[in-house]
């Protein structure tokens, strides 16, 4: 599979070179571009925008497998990530998590087989004040209980709203 951007995604690349001193400095949003347009961000992906900034493979995989927000393989159509550091912890995550695994059968870093949901664990979202919290793709879920858990997992499964 040849992977080029869409005339639009080029466009979007175009606009971040301009707005952007330097190709590497733009290398983050064009890594989001790269995972909105393809899914995720394969080898394949990473060589493609690696050639594009003018940089190694190696270097871009190395920036992409930092950030927890670039995905290496595809992803389910709802990215839960439980957020799972102290304040939500104290606040009952474990809990979070728990009925999450229950009631999709996944783990932690894994897809359910229909390919809806994927779950995973983070380290800190950045909403402290209203944990226990989960980010539901690009939304957060704030003052999670167990059962406004199961009921939004219900939810997704049935109308995914």
């Amino acid at each position: 599979m040849a992977v080029e951007f869409s005339p639009a995604a080029k466009q979007q690349f175009d606009e971040y070179l301009r707005r952007y001193p330097t190709k590497r400095a733009a290398m983050l949003p064009v890594l989001w571009l790269a995972q909105r347009e393809f899914g995720y961000l394969s080898q394949e992906v990473l060589e493609y925008v690696a050639a594009l900034l003018g940089e190694s493979a190696a270097f871009v995989g190395g920036v992409a497998s930092f950030y927890t927000m670039f995905y290496k393989k595809p992803m389910g159509k709802y990215r839960l990530q439980v957020c799972t550091n102290l304040s939500c912890t104290l606040r009952g995550a474990e809990r979070i998590v728990e009925v999450c695994e229950h009631n999709l059968g996944i783990r932690p870093g894994e897809t359910t087989a229909d390919g809806q949901f994927s779950l995973d664990e983070a380290e800190c979202l950045g909403s402290c004040g209203t944990a226990p919290m989960m980010q539901l793709n690009d939304d957060f879920c704030e003052n999670l209980t167990p059962e406004s858990t199961l009921e939004l997992l219900e939810r997704l499964a049935r109308n995914g709203k």
